[in-house]
């Protein structure tokens, strides 16, 4: 098992990662790229339930499926599991609109919806960890 050090700055790491998800996607969104923009609100979900994993040493399997990786997170914090549901839509952003052939064309309300949705996910699993180790900012949905 890791020491807490190395548990706290894996965690950071992860949420840093989220972070920077939210803000790409934020980016994308207004720049009109709006599939890939998508991708990130997933990114940013799931990298922000992984940092939710990675402090108290939850194993999790490398996955883009966000009810896979939202199982045990509602186990450690039941009080996710609303969330965590809304949230599992944005597991196929993680592939539907990766590829050529979709004939799913998202819109710019679609995309902020999600980008809310992810931004939700990052700053309550921040909120449910211990202030030494979340990251500076929590953004919020005037920074998203």
């Amino acid at each position: 098992m890791k020491d807490v050090n190395a548990l706290a700055v894996e965690t950071r790491e992860w949420l840093a990662k989220a972070a920077d998800d939210l803000g790409s996607s934020g980016a994308l969104i207004a720049s009109g790229y709006l599939a890939n923009a998508l991708f990130f609100c997933q990114q940013a979900a799931e990298k922000s339930l992984k940092a939710f994993l990675v402090w108290p040493s939850q194993p999790f399997r490398r996955t883009h499926d966000l009810e896979d990786l939202g199982r045990p997170c509602g186990v450690i914090d039941p009080t996710l599991e609303p969330l965590l549901e809304e949230a599992d839509v944005l597991s196929d952003y993680a592939w539907k609109l990766r590829y050529p052939g979709s004939a799913f064309i998202p819109g710019p309300e679609e995309a902020a919806a999600m980008l809310d949705v992810a931004g939700k996910v990052f700053r309550e699993v921040q909120l449910r960890l211990p202030r030494e180790v979340r990251i500076d900012s929590i953004p919020g949905p005037q920074q998203l």
